[in-house]
Protein backbone atom coordinates (compact mmCIF):
# COMPACT_ATOMS: atom_id res chain seq x y z
CA UNK A 1 0.00 0.00 0.00
CA UNK A 2 2.99 2.18 0.99
CA UNK A 3 4.71 1.29 -2.38
CA UNK A 4 1.15 2.14 -3.94
CA UNK A 5 0.97 5.68 -2.82
CA UNK A 6 4.57 6.67 -3.45
CA UNK A 7 4.27 5.75 -6.42
CA UNK A 8 1.00 7.15 -7.63
CA UNK A 9 1.83 10.88 -5.44
CA UNK A 10 5.29 10.83 -7.35
CA UNK A 11 3.59 9.98 -10.94
CA UNK A 12 0.62 12.81 -9.86
CA UNK A 13 3.97 15.27 -8.53
CA UNK A 14 5.73 14.91 -12.50
CA UNK A 15 1.92 15.13 -13.49
CA UNK A 16 1.37 18.70 -11.94
CA UNK A 17 4.95 19.69 -12.79
CA UNK A 18 4.57 19.10 -16.62
CA UNK A 19 1.55 20.90 -16.35
CA UNK A 20 2.75 23.90 -14.34
CA UNK A 21 5.74 23.97 -17.64
CA UNK A 22 3.77 23.27 -20.60
CA UNK A 23 -0.08 23.92 -19.91
CA UNK A 24 0.82 27.75 -20.28
CA UNK A 25 2.48 26.84 -24.06
CA UNK A 26 -0.43 24.62 -25.15
CA UNK A 27 -2.31 27.42 -24.25
CA UNK A 28 -0.93 30.07 -26.15
CA UNK A 29 -0.78 27.22 -29.92
CA UNK A 30 -4.71 26.70 -29.06
CA UNK A 31 -5.42 30.46 -28.54
CA UNK A 32 -3.25 31.37 -32.11
CA UNK A 33 -6.22 29.63 -34.53
CA UNK A 34 -8.72 31.94 -32.33
CA UNK A 35 -10.92 33.49 -34.99
CA UNK A 36 -11.43 36.26 -32.05
CA UNK A 37 -9.07 38.53 -29.76
CA UNK A 38 -10.91 36.81 -27.52
CA UNK A 39 -8.03 34.99 -25.00
CA UNK A 40 -10.59 33.42 -22.47
CA UNK A 41 -12.63 31.54 -24.97
CA UNK A 42 -11.91 29.39 -28.15
CA UNK A 43 -14.88 30.76 -30.79
CA UNK A 44 -13.59 28.99 -33.90
CA UNK A 45 -10.42 27.78 -35.84
CA UNK A 46 -8.75 30.51 -38.25
CA UNK A 47 -5.57 30.97 -39.70
CA UNK A 48 -5.90 35.02 -40.04
CA UNK A 49 -3.39 35.94 -37.25
CA UNK A 50 -0.91 33.88 -38.99
CA UNK A 51 -1.87 35.81 -42.03
CA UNK A 52 -1.89 38.90 -40.33
CA UNK A 53 1.52 38.09 -38.86
CA UNK A 54 3.43 37.49 -42.41
CA UNK A 55 2.08 40.90 -42.73
CA UNK A 56 3.32 42.30 -39.97
CA UNK A 57 6.53 44.19 -41.33
CA UNK A 58 7.87 44.94 -37.84
CA UNK A 59 7.53 41.14 -36.78
CA UNK A 60 9.18 40.07 -39.89
CA UNK A 61 11.97 43.10 -39.81
CA UNK A 62 12.74 41.87 -35.89
CA UNK A 63 12.78 38.31 -36.51
CA UNK A 64 15.42 38.68 -39.01
CA UNK A 65 17.17 40.75 -37.32
CA UNK A 66 17.16 38.63 -33.83
CA UNK A 67 18.60 35.60 -36.82
CA UNK A 68 21.33 37.78 -38.00
CA UNK A 69 22.38 38.82 -34.62
CA UNK A 70 21.93 35.65 -32.73
CA UNK A 71 23.94 33.69 -35.88
CA UNK A 72 26.52 35.98 -35.58
CA UNK A 73 26.69 36.18 -31.41
CA UNK A 74 26.41 32.44 -31.16
CA UNK A 75 29.71 32.05 -33.57
CA UNK A 76 31.60 34.44 -32.00
CA UNK A 77 30.88 33.49 -28.74
CA UNK A 78 31.39 29.79 -29.42
CA UNK A 79 34.90 30.87 -30.81
CA UNK A 80 35.89 32.76 -28.07
CA UNK A 81 34.61 30.82 -25.68
CA UNK A 82 36.87 27.86 -27.18
CA UNK A 83 39.75 29.54 -27.13
CA UNK A 84 39.23 31.12 -23.67
CA UNK A 85 38.28 27.11 -21.91
CA UNK A 86 41.46 25.79 -23.89
CA UNK A 87 44.14 28.17 -22.34
CA UNK A 88 41.93 27.19 -18.89
CA UNK A 89 41.87 24.06 -19.00
CA UNK A 90 45.08 22.66 -20.88
CA UNK A 91 47.74 25.82 -20.23
CA UNK A 92 48.51 24.69 -16.80
CA UNK A 93 49.12 27.64 -14.33
CA UNK A 94 49.90 31.40 -15.46
CA UNK A 95 50.24 34.58 -14.78
CA UNK A 96 46.14 36.25 -14.46
CA UNK A 97 44.82 32.47 -14.68
CA UNK A 98 42.28 33.19 -11.84
CA UNK A 99 41.77 36.73 -13.47
CA UNK A 100 40.83 35.27 -16.25
CA UNK A 101 38.61 32.29 -14.89
CA UNK A 102 36.43 34.94 -13.25
CA UNK A 103 35.80 37.40 -15.19
CA UNK A 104 34.88 35.05 -17.70
CA UNK A 105 32.27 33.77 -15.21
CA UNK A 106 31.08 36.60 -14.09
CA UNK A 107 28.42 36.98 -16.48
CA UNK A 108 26.88 34.38 -15.29
CA UNK A 109 26.33 35.56 -11.56
CA UNK A 110 25.61 38.89 -12.72
CA UNK A 111 21.98 40.90 -13.31
CA UNK A 112 21.39 41.34 -16.93
CA UNK A 113 20.42 44.87 -16.27
CA UNK A 114 23.85 45.53 -15.00
CA UNK A 115 25.76 43.97 -17.94
CA UNK A 116 23.42 46.16 -20.14
CA UNK A 117 23.95 49.66 -18.61
CA UNK A 118 27.60 48.86 -18.21
CA UNK A 119 28.04 47.83 -22.09
CA UNK A 120 25.65 51.09 -23.04
CA UNK A 121 28.58 53.28 -21.15
CA UNK A 122 30.92 51.68 -22.58
CA UNK A 123 30.19 51.77 -25.84
CA UNK A 124 28.89 55.93 -25.54
CA UNK A 125 32.20 56.74 -24.18
CA UNK A 126 33.56 54.97 -27.28
CA UNK A 127 31.39 56.68 -29.68
CA UNK A 128 32.11 60.21 -27.98
CA UNK A 129 35.91 58.97 -28.26
CA UNK A 130 36.00 57.60 -32.06
CA UNK A 131 32.39 58.05 -33.43
CA UNK A 132 31.74 54.53 -33.14
CA UNK A 133 29.95 52.39 -32.85
CA UNK A 134 26.64 53.66 -33.47
CA UNK A 135 24.43 52.04 -31.31
CA UNK A 136 22.14 48.94 -33.84
CA UNK A 137 23.01 45.89 -34.75
CA UNK A 138 26.10 45.72 -34.09
CA UNK A 139 26.28 46.71 -30.26
CA UNK A 140 23.40 44.44 -30.01
CA UNK A 141 25.96 41.45 -31.37
CA UNK A 142 28.88 42.81 -29.39
CA UNK A 143 26.83 42.51 -26.11
CA UNK A 144 25.09 38.73 -26.54
CA UNK A 145 28.15 38.12 -27.51
CA UNK A 146 29.89 38.99 -24.08
CA UNK A 147 26.54 36.91 -22.69
CA UNK A 148 26.77 34.04 -24.27
CA UNK A 149 30.70 33.12 -24.00
CA UNK A 150 30.12 32.76 -20.11
CA UNK A 151 27.73 29.97 -20.74
CA UNK A 152 29.62 28.63 -24.03
CA UNK A 153 32.97 28.45 -21.66
CA UNK A 154 31.07 26.28 -19.12
CA UNK A 155 29.99 23.82 -21.65
CA UNK A 156 33.29 23.20 -23.62
CA UNK A 157 35.67 23.63 -20.23
CA UNK A 158 33.18 20.48 -18.97
CA UNK A 159 34.52 18.81 -22.17
CA UNK A 160 37.53 19.16 -22.26
CA UNK A 161 38.28 18.53 -18.56
CA UNK A 162 36.64 14.81 -19.47
CA UNK A 163 39.19 14.23 -22.73
CA UNK A 164 42.09 12.08 -22.07
CA UNK A 165 44.95 13.71 -22.27
CA UNK A 166 47.11 10.56 -23.51
CA UNK A 167 45.39 11.17 -26.22
CA UNK A 168 47.44 14.05 -27.17
CA UNK A 169 50.36 12.79 -25.68
CA UNK A 170 50.11 9.82 -28.32
CA UNK A 171 49.82 12.27 -31.16
CA UNK A 172 52.62 14.34 -29.94
CA UNK A 173 55.16 11.36 -29.85
CA UNK A 174 54.14 10.62 -33.06
CA UNK A 175 55.37 13.80 -34.41
CA UNK A 176 52.19 16.01 -34.40
CA UNK A 177 52.54 19.54 -33.45
CA UNK A 178 50.66 21.06 -30.87
CA UNK A 179 48.10 23.16 -33.43
CA UNK A 180 48.02 19.81 -35.42
CA UNK A 181 46.55 17.75 -31.88
CA UNK A 182 44.52 20.61 -31.91
CA UNK A 183 42.20 20.28 -34.50
CA UNK A 184 43.38 16.38 -35.42
CA UNK A 185 42.66 14.65 -32.10
CA UNK A 186 40.83 17.36 -29.92
CA UNK A 187 38.50 19.43 -32.16
CA UNK A 188 36.82 16.08 -33.46
CA UNK A 189 36.37 15.45 -29.94
CA UNK A 190 34.60 18.21 -28.62
CA UNK A 191 32.20 18.30 -31.79
CA UNK A 192 29.14 17.95 -29.69
CA UNK A 193 30.11 20.30 -26.91
CA UNK A 194 30.89 22.62 -29.42
CA UNK A 195 27.26 22.31 -31.16
CA UNK A 196 25.55 22.41 -27.84
CA UNK A 197 27.35 25.22 -26.74
CA UNK A 198 26.59 27.61 -30.22
CA UNK A 199 22.90 26.27 -29.82
CA UNK A 200 22.78 27.60 -26.24
CA UNK A 201 24.31 30.86 -27.14
CA UNK A 202 21.81 31.66 -30.11
CA UNK A 203 18.97 30.82 -27.99
CA UNK A 204 20.13 33.12 -25.29
CA UNK A 205 20.77 36.00 -28.14
CA UNK A 206 17.76 35.36 -30.28
CA UNK A 207 15.43 35.11 -26.87
CA UNK A 208 17.16 38.41 -24.90
CA UNK A 209 15.56 41.52 -24.21
CA UNK A 210 17.16 43.16 -21.28
CA UNK A 211 20.60 44.01 -23.37
CA UNK A 212 18.85 44.73 -26.22
CA UNK A 213 17.05 47.62 -24.77
CA UNK A 214 20.01 48.88 -23.87
CA UNK A 215 21.97 48.72 -26.84
CA UNK A 216 19.69 49.20 -29.74
CA UNK A 217 19.19 52.21 -31.71
CA UNK A 218 16.80 53.89 -33.15
CA UNK A 219 14.49 52.04 -35.78
CA UNK A 220 16.32 49.02 -34.70
CA UNK A 221 14.38 46.35 -32.88
CA UNK A 222 14.83 42.67 -32.54
CA UNK A 223 11.89 40.36 -32.15
CA UNK A 224 11.55 39.77 -28.49
CA UNK A 225 11.57 43.53 -28.70
CA UNK A 226 8.39 43.88 -30.72
CA UNK A 227 6.79 40.93 -29.06
CA UNK A 228 7.50 42.71 -25.45
CA UNK A 229 6.44 46.08 -27.34
CA UNK A 230 3.23 44.65 -28.65
CA UNK A 231 1.88 43.05 -25.03
CA UNK A 232 3.10 45.68 -23.51
CA UNK A 233 -0.27 47.50 -25.57
CA UNK A 234 -2.73 44.46 -24.78
CA UNK A 235 -3.95 41.12 -26.64
CA UNK A 236 -2.36 40.63 -30.21
CA UNK A 237 -3.16 37.09 -31.00
CA UNK A 238 -0.29 38.04 -33.44
CA UNK A 239 1.87 37.34 -30.99
CA UNK A 240 0.48 33.78 -30.24
CA UNK A 241 1.17 32.81 -33.88
CA UNK A 242 4.98 34.10 -33.62
CA UNK A 243 5.03 32.46 -30.80
CA UNK A 244 3.88 28.72 -31.61
CA UNK A 245 5.71 29.20 -34.72
CA UNK A 246 9.27 30.11 -32.65
CA UNK A 247 8.44 26.57 -31.03
CA UNK A 248 8.08 24.40 -33.42
CA UNK A 249 11.37 25.44 -35.01
CA UNK A 250 13.04 25.02 -31.73
CA UNK A 251 11.24 21.46 -31.46
CA UNK A 252 12.66 20.99 -34.53
CA UNK A 253 16.40 21.88 -34.07
CA UNK A 254 16.37 20.15 -30.62
CA UNK A 255 14.78 16.97 -32.05
CA UNK A 256 16.92 17.03 -35.01
CA UNK A 257 20.01 17.72 -32.81
CA UNK A 258 19.48 14.69 -30.63
CA UNK A 259 19.03 12.35 -33.37
CA UNK A 260 22.19 14.09 -34.77
CA UNK A 261 24.13 13.08 -31.43
CA UNK A 262 22.50 9.61 -30.82
CA UNK A 263 23.48 8.44 -34.44
CA UNK A 264 27.27 9.87 -33.61
CA UNK A 265 27.27 8.00 -30.19
CA UNK A 266 25.99 4.77 -31.86
CA UNK A 267 28.91 5.80 -34.81
CA UNK A 268 31.27 6.25 -32.14
CA UNK A 269 30.68 2.87 -30.02
CA UNK A 270 30.23 0.70 -32.56
CA UNK A 271 34.00 2.10 -34.24
CA UNK A 272 35.38 1.69 -30.75
CA UNK A 273 34.11 -1.73 -30.74
CA UNK A 274 35.38 -2.66 -34.30
CA UNK A 275 38.73 -1.72 -33.03
CA UNK A 276 38.61 -4.02 -30.03
CA UNK A 277 37.74 -6.49 -32.05
CA UNK A 278 40.65 -6.11 -34.74
CA UNK A 279 43.18 -5.39 -31.85
CA UNK A 280 42.32 -8.85 -30.35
Amino acid sequence: MTRWLHRHISSAWLAGVFAFLYAPLAFLVVFSFNSTRQDAQFTGFSLRWYSALMGDSRIVDGFLLSFKVALCSATLATLLATMAAYALVRSGSFRGRAWMSAMLNAPLVMPEVIIGMSLLLLFVGFERLAGWPDRGALTIMLGHTLLGMAYAAVVIESRLQELDRTLEEAAMDLGCRRESVFFLVMLPNMTQALAAAWLLTFTLSFDDVVISEFLSGPGITTLPQVIFGYARRGINPSIYAAAALLMLVVTVCVVVFGVYTARLSRARAAELARSVRDAG
